[in-house]
């Protein structure tokens, strides 16, 4: 029943954010649902990234579940990086703006990373997990490097 409800929210998330960018109506509420987008994300990933790095035991079902959770989430907070955006309570360096098609490379990236975790975690086995887990954490310190203000 957990697992259904952590799917069903993540699935009427993805639904919501097709239309994000429309939704917004202050910048403020877009740097809002992406960092709300990014955090759930990185609370689920962290989790994988526990078990691989060996911090907490491994649990194949958990790992399944948050990597999924960590993949469906990685889609959305990109409808939220519009106009407007770049200022006030956030950390997004002016480089997404002025750098778009890199910013949108690195976040195609770590989707793409995201969804092979989550391929891996499917398997069952700790050790593909962690084969998967190392280049989905590069791919997010790449963009935090070049993009995130600390």
């Amino acid at each position: 029943m957990k697992q259904s409800m952590s799917i069903l929210g993540a699935l009427l998330a993805i639904t919501l954010s097709v239309p994000a960018q429309a939704q917004f109506a202050k910048p403020e509420d877009a740097i809002k649902y992406r960092k709300a987008s990014l955090n759930v994300m990185a609370a689920h990933f962290g989790r994988v990234g526990a078990m691989a790095n060996g911090r907490v035991p491994y649990d194949a079902k958990a790992a399944q579940e948050n990597a999924e959770i960590a993949a469906v989430m990685a889609k959305l907070p990109w409808a939220a990086f519009g106009e407007g955006t770049d200022k006030g309570d956030t950390r997004a360096k002016p480089e997404i703006w002025k750098e778009a098609a890199k910013y949108k490379e690195a976040s195609d990236k770590m989707q793409a990373e995201m969804v092979k975790l989550n391929t891996a975690a499917k398997a069952g086995n700790i050790d593909a997990l962690k084969v998967a887990f190392g280049p989905a954490a590069a791919s997010c310190k790449a963009c935090h490097d070049a993009f995130r203000k600390d």
